[in-house]
């Protein structure tokens, strides 16, 4: 199990960095891992519970999969940044923003799975590719540093965490 310092990512970062860690997985074997998991999830979910809400103003199924696919493209992005030792403070982003404009309505929900698919893949790669030394890297976004490989960590914890959410208030509340 790979151990990630403290000052490698800010604090709210530590339940999607501990979900992670706690698969005992190399980075990139969880990235693989996590997606196999997501994917036998949501494949073959019924229009009803793919477009369910457990609450008022609570995210269906196909927008929390947006999310993620969103999520995993701005942080793939910071970490090939700062794996090229980029030191600009990256900007953060407005995640209910990004929801509310990303018209799922329109969208084919397997079609959205197949773009979770390949833009994992290319996480994956992009992640395979950064030795030991970029990986340790580190740079800032939004005023917190962050290193490489705490970014891929976050990547699959940020998923882990959502698939369990799925999991517990989505797919209980409605066969």
């Amino acid at each position: 199990m790979e151990m990630l310092n403290s000052n490698e990512y800010a604090t709210f970062y530590q339940p999607y960095i501990s979900a992670a860690l706690a698969t005992n997985l190399s980075l990139t074997d969880l990235l693989e891992h996590a997606k196999i998991q997501l994917l036998k999830t949501l494949q073959g979910l019924s229009p009803e519970q793919i477009d369910f809400r457990y609450a008022e103003g609570k995210w269906s199924v196909k927008e929390i999969l947006q999310h993620l696919i969103d999520a995993e493209r701005i942080f793939a992005y910071r970490a090939l940044r700062f794996a090229r030792f980029d030191k600009t403070d990256l900007p953060g982003y407005d995640e209910n923003l990004l929801a509310a404009n990303s018209y799922c309505d329109e969208k084919d929900f397997k079609a959205m799975l197949e773009e979770f698919t390949i833009v994992r893949q290319s996480s994956v790669m992009l992640f395979k590719g950064f030795n030991e030394t970029v990986l340790l890297n580190k740079a800032t976004c939004n005023g917190y540093q962050m290193s490489v490989r705490a970014i891929g960590f976050a990547i699959s914890g940020h998923q882990l965490h959502h698939l369990q959410v799925i999991k517990e208030r989505y797919l209980t509340k409605i066969g």
